[in-house]
């Protein structure tokens, strides 16, 4: 399980205690940060190496202290030492590393100080030794729990799709195909996202598939249905004799893995190309686009009539503003702003966008659905923002926990989809986006926030609109028809401006 911050701040002070006199790069670097990591539940050699060469740009050699690629990049220097130079020669290492492997972080230290460097959001924080449990919430990320920023054409996302893809191709020419390989394979998306971001222990799924696993592949594909079968049993329910390391992973419910699937037969090859796709960063793939790129696999000419694409988060920010948006937040704002009755009247607000209902008639892969909800959770975490300030402003109470607050979900939000597929894969990119919201929720409360087991759903169905007939079905369309009908005609209104423009 993941640790509380609580915990993670105590395991902080325990270590700046144990480590408040050390001083020697070389006899102590090493154990420093084996200790390090452990402060947040991650044992180091699990995602980082030490002293990893790098070819500098003047054709010379390298060796960065630690190394977790994509991820951090760490220059120790002994006790006293400049971390100003520290600095520049970790940034000559990020010269000499391919695109894929440049980390986000960069962290200096000589033991008694520490220098943060966030290079996505040129956040820099720099800190005592003995402050470490006021800081801990800054290397959230070591857990899985940091902010994440997504763009449309990020080529992490194609190339995500790209190496899903091949074990798609794979699979499907061993015979492994239709409903099987769909469910299979989005099954595997949240396991490998889940590996990456926090809802497991991180980094246990890619170890599981390592160490019990046999490189000929021959038992890849029931190994991975028994871990499908361990997602969708509570714990108390599952058998005395389960492995202890299966059992490292939580209930996910949901019904994601509540089918049983007929195994996959996997070869070396195919081992090699799911181990590939362990090694890759899941947490940087965008949910409002990844989608649509994966669904991308499938047979082109099929894909051309079924109308598989993705709409840009640009557009689709044109769309949702105007149709909804825009008014909630200048709502927020004028609620702000109240000099009485303050906390009141954002906490009916609250209550507003907490039942709040939205369909997408035609919803694809879901990208409206995931960018929609992106923005009211953030809405939502502003306003729990601005309840805190006024709760605190007032001396109400010393406690504040946004979670047990945190009341905007999936399923609210509803879309219909002629596939399965697509259908399927819109469902996890909505538990997908619902999990980066809780990581932001956390960071901002310094309290780690999370929805497993997933209790709720959004409602995605697959079939022809007008078979949707189900009496639940119906009054949540009744709720939310007049958005669709908003949302069409407002989506008709950007494609005529952007055809003015480009005639223009």
């Amino acid at each position: 399980m993941r640790l509380q911050f609580n915990e993670v701040r105590a395991r902080a002070a325990e270590f700046a205690r144990e480590w408040q006199d050390a001083h020697y790069e070389k006899g102590e670097t090493q154990s420093f940060y084996n200790d390090f990591f452990e402060v947040f539940g991650l044992k180091r050699r699990r995602v980082s190496v030490f002293e990893e060469r790098v070819k500098l740009l003047d054709n010379k050699s390298g060796y960065i202290d630690l190394f977790w690629p994509g991820t951090l990049l760490v220059e120790q220097k002994s006790a006293g030492r400049s971390l100003e130079a520290a600095y520049k020669q970790a940034m000559d290492y990020c010269d000499g590393l391919k695109s894929e492997q440049f980390p986000r972080y960069i962290l200096l230290s000589d033991f008694q100080t520490f220098e943060l460097y966030d290079l996505e959001t040129r956040e820099h924080t720099a800190f005592a030794l003995a402050d470490l449990p006021a800081h801990a919430e800054k290397f959230g990320f070591i857990m899985g729990v940091e902010k994440r920023s997504f763009k449309d054409q990020d080529p992490v996302n194609i190339v995500a799709a790209e190496l899903l893809g091949k074990l798609h191709d794979s699979l499907k020419a061993n015979g492994y195909d239709g409903h099987d390989l769909e469910q299979f394979l989005v099954r595997l998306l949240f396991c490998l996202f889940a590996d990456d971001t926090g809802i497991f222990q991180r980094g246990i799924f890619e170890d599981l598939i390592r160490d019990f696993t046999r490189e000929d592949g021959s038992n890849v594909g029931s190994f991975i249905n028994e871990a499908f079968e361990v997602l969708n049993t509570p714990e108390d329910g599952r058998q005395a004799n389960i492995s202890a390391e299966l059992n490292q992973l939580p209930y996910v419910n949901g019904e994601l893995f509540a089918e049983r699937l007929p195994t996959p037969y996997f070869t070396a090859a195919m081992r090699d190309e799911l181990i590939v796709l362990c090694e890759f960063h899941w947490e940087k793939i965008s949910p409002a686009i990844f989608g649509s790129l994966f669904q991308s696999v499938m047979d082109g000419a099929e894909r051309r009539k079924a109308g598989a694409h993705y709409t840009t988060e640009k557009n689709i920010m044109k769309v949702i503003g105007p149709l909804f948006l825009d008014d909630l937040r200048a709502e927020f704002a004028h609620l702000k702003g109240l000099k009485r009755e303050r906390e009141k009247r954002l906490r009916a607000f609250h209550d507003k966008l907490a039942g709040l209902n939205f369909l997408d008639p035609a919803c694809g892969c879901g990208n409206f659905l995931v960018i929609a909800y992106r923005e009211l959770r953030q809405l939502e975490l502003d306003v729990l923002l601005a309840i805190r300030d006024s709760v605190q402003r007032d001396d109400k109470t010393k406690d504040f926990y946004a979670g047990s607050l945190s009341r905007v979900d999936v399923d609210q939000f509803a879309g219909i989809e002629l596939f399965e597929f697509p259908a399927r894969i819109a469902e996890t990119a909505m538990w997908m986006m619902d999990h980066i919201m809780n990581n932001a929720l956390s960071q901002a409360f310094g309290q780690v926030y999370a929805r497993i087991p997933l209790t709720k759903s959004p409602v995605i169905h697959h079939g022809e609109h007008w078979r949707w007939t189900g009496l639940t079905c119906w009054r949540q369309m009744s709720a939310t028809m007049c958005w669709a009908i908003r949302h069409l005609a407002a989506l008709s209104c950007v494609m005529r401006n952007e055809h003015i423009r480009s005639r223009r």
